[in-house]
């Protein structure tokens, strides 16, 4: 895959999540998936992964070779009543999520091909290249995506 194959991905990811939140009734932002997280969950979760996410794709673009990509315990982020998933407004997560992606892009369109192989070390994951990187972050909104839509139809 080009670049400019992965940044129209990541780009159209992003749009996909941002148009379905902007659809999501008030009412509604509580309610739950069966096997996970509310709309409201989920869209403070992902603003706190793009802020990792935004960070890792610096370091391993700047950093050298090896670079240690910082996992966290995104459960335990979600169950912090000061990190507030289930109780805070969204509009701050929405613009976090938006402006990182915005950035995230500009980085992904000056990539090079090659630069894709230039890789750190998950703490969790192991081996951490920027094209795993490209991968990872580009379906990671479509899959909550899917998670959002089952919970506002009530599916499992």
């Amino acid at each position: 895959m080009s670049i400019k194959d992965i940044a129209a991905a990541y780009r159209k990811s992003t749009e996909g999540f941002e148009k379905l939140v902007a659809s999501i009734p008030a009412d509604q932002l509580d309610t739950k998936h069966p096997e996970g997280w509310s709309s409201r969950q989920v869209i403070h979760h992902l603003a706190d992964s793009e802020a990792q996410s935004y960070a890792r794709l610096r370091r391993l673009i700047a950093e050298p070779t090896g670079t240690i990509i910082q996992g966290y315990d995104e459960n335990a982020w979600a169950s912090s009543t000061i990190l507030g998933y289930s109780t805070l407004p969204i509009d701050f997560s929405v613009k976090v999520f938006s402006a990182v992606r915005a950035s995230s892009l500009v980085m992904l369109e000056r990539l090079a091909e090659s630069d894709l192989g230039k890789a750190g070390v998950h703490t969790e994951s192991g081996e951490f290249s920027i094209e795993k990187w490209c991968r990872y972050y580009t379906a990671h909104p479509t899959d909550h995506i899917s998670q959002i839509e089952k919970a506002l139809r009530g599916e499992n």
